[in-house]
């Protein structure tokens, strides 16, 4: 029986992502994507949205945004239609979970950051050839 444990103990050891501090994150995503202090920013930004003004996380968007939501995806072109169709783009528990999402569960990939087992991607793009300038904001949002 020992034999058949120690690799179904490795195999679970593999798949299962290793817990990281808060630093470990930070150093993550400043390796991966540099500027985790605008990342962090980004990320307080929309968490304080979803407690106090939901819709005020369409302000940290880039458009045109990818929105899986009603078993449909929707591209929406500018912040105005997001507003406006906020509350159907959107589930409840999404924002639930984007609220009380732990620094330390992030998911971070060289894509971006997931919030919320991957219901919200963030990501740092390039503002000029150079890259010498960088924005973060919200690149997908999956219900």
């Amino acid at each position: 029986m020992l034999r058949y444990a120690a690799p179904a103990l490795l195999a679970l050891a593999l798949i299962s992502p290793a817990l990281a501090s808060e630093e470990d994150v930070h150093a993550n995503i400043e390796a991966i994507h540099g500027d985790a202090d605008g990342f962090f920013e980004v990320f307080a930004g929309i968490q304080d949205a979803t407690m106090f003004n939901p819709v005020d996380m369409t302000g940290y968007a880039f458009y045109p945004l990818t929105i899986n939501a009603n078993g449909e995806t929707y591209d929406i072109l500018e912040e105005q239609d997001f507003i406006d169709n906020f509350d159907s783009l959107i589930l409840p528990e999404t924002l639930e979970a984007i609220g009380s999402q732990h620094v330390d569960d992030l998911i971070v990939t060289s894509e971006g950051v997931g919030l919320a087992n991957g219901a919200m991607w963030i990501t740092n793009i390039c503002l000029d050839d150079a890259c010498s300038e960088t924005q973060w904001g919200i690149l997908s949002i999956n219900n």
